[in-house]
C-alpha cells in the first residue's frame, strides 16, 4: 500500500510566506456524530488487524481502519471473529487506503487495479464501506486538463470496481503551497476543484477526504464545509498545523496533532462537521516524528488524548 509520506520522502518541498486569521463562530446545539477512528500506520505504530482492534478497545477508539491485504489472509471464522468481537465493542469501520498508484505509468495503475479488484470483495466480507486516496496538487509532465482527465478516468474505474462491492471511494486533496510549487504544473489543490472532479466523475459513490490540516492550507471555509451533506464526505483527518510556519510554508509530511498548537481553527472544522450531521470516522495523520518516536501504547493513548480534547470543542 502507497502512503503520501512515503512518495514524498524521495523529493524536498519548496516554501513560502502568509499570515493566518482564526475564526470565532457560535455553533447552535447539535450531537456529535462522527466517530474517532485508529489508523496505526498513520502515527507510528505498528499493529496487524486484530491488534489494531485491541487497541482501540483498550484506549478508548470508536472505529479502526480495515487492513483488506491481511484480510485475504483471514479464514472465514476468523473473519467472523473479528466482526464479532468489533460488534460486541460498539467498533465501526473506517476508511483504509487505495491500493493503486494511479499517478504513475500504465502498468503500475494497471497493477494496482488488480489489487483492488482482490481487496474490495474482503472489505465488502466485513462489511468495511469507505476507501480512499489523495490527489497530488502538481505534476512535472501533465498540464492541468491532461491530470484531471487521467484522474478522472482511473479514479472513475476504481469506483466502479468498489461500487460492485458497496464500497465508497474517498478524494483527499492536498492543500500547501509548497507541494503547489514542487512540479511544473500545477493541479487541484482545493475543496472546490475536487468537487469539481467528483461531479465530472459522475459515480455516486466518489466524495470527499476532508482534513483540517489542508482544509486550512487551502484557505478553505466554515461555510464550505456547509455546502456539503454528511455524504458528500467519505472520511475525516484531524490535525494542526506547526506555529513556526506560516500558512503557505506548511510543509505535508510534518504536521502537529489536534490542538497542539492552536494553529488551525478546529472548533470551526469540527463545529461545521456538527452542523452538517457527518456521522462517519475522523482520524488523526499527523506524519509527527516526536509521536512515530513512540511505542505502540504511548503514541495510541497520546494521539487518543488529542482528539478527545478536540471532540470537547464541540461535544
Amino acid at each position: 500500500m502507497h502512503t503520501r509520506r512515503e512518495f514524498l520522502k524521495s523529493s524536498s518541498a519548496l516554501a513560502v510566506a502568509a499570515p493566518f486569521a482564526s475564526l470565532e463562530k457560535i455553533f447552535s446545539p447539535a450531537q456529535r456524530m462522527f466517530r474517532m477512528c485508529l489508523n496505526p500506520g498513520a502515527i507510528g505504530v505498528s499493529a496487524d488487524q486484530m491488534g489494531t482492534l485491541d487497541l482501540a478497545i483498550k484506549y478508548g477508539y470508536e472505529a479502526i481502519i480495515a487492513k483488506p491485504d491481511e484480510l485475504l489472509q483471514y479464514s472465514d471464522e476468523q473473519r467472523a471473529a473479528l466482526v464479532e468481537k468489533m460488534k460486541a465493542n460498539n467498533i465501526t469501520w473506517g476508511s483504509s487506503g487505495l491500493p493503486v498508484d494511479f499517478r504513475k505509468d500504465a502498468d503500475t495503475y494497471i497493477k494496482g487495479v488488480e489489487a483492488l479488484k482482490a481487496q474490495a470483495p474482503e472489505l465488502e466480507k466485513v462489511g468495511a464501506t469507505r476507501i480512499n486516496t489523495w490527489i497530488m496538487p502538481s505534476h512535472n509532465t501533465l498540464r492541468y486538463r491532461d491530470n484531471f482527465d487521467r484522474h478522472a478516468r482511473r479514479l472513475g474505474e476504481c469506483a466502479d470496481i468498489l461500487a460492485d462491492h458497496g464500497v465508497r471511494l474517498g478524494l483527499e486533496y492536498v492543500g500547501p503551497k509548497t507541494l503547489l510549487n514542487r512540479s511544473r504544473y500545477p493541479f487541484m489543490r482545493t475543496m472546490s476543484e475536487t468537487r469539481e472532479l467528483i461531479s465530472h466523475m459522475g459515480r455516486s459513490n466518489v466524495g470527499l477526504v476532508l482534513d483540517s490540516f489542508h482544509w486550512y492550507c487551502a484557505e478553505d471555509t466554515y461555510d464550505d464545509i456547509l455546502r456539503l451533506s454528511n455524504e458528500d464526505i467519505v472520511t475525516v483527518d484531524l490535525n494542526d498545523a506547526r506555529s513556526d510556519l506560516s500558512r503557505d510554508e506548511q510543509i505535508d509530511g510534518t504536521r502537529e496533532l489536534p490542538l497542539a498548537s492552536g494553529v488551525i481553527d478546529l472548533k470551526t472544522f469540527l463545529g461545521a462537521l456538527v452542523e452538517i450531521g457527518y456521522d462517519g470516522p475522523v482520524r488523526a495523520e499527523p506524519f509527527n516524528k516526536k509521536l512515530i518516536d513512540m511505542d505502540n501504547e504511548a503514541a495510541t493513548q497520546t494521539t487518543y488524548n488529542a482528539m478527545r480534547s478536540a471532540f470537547k470543542l464541540v461535544d
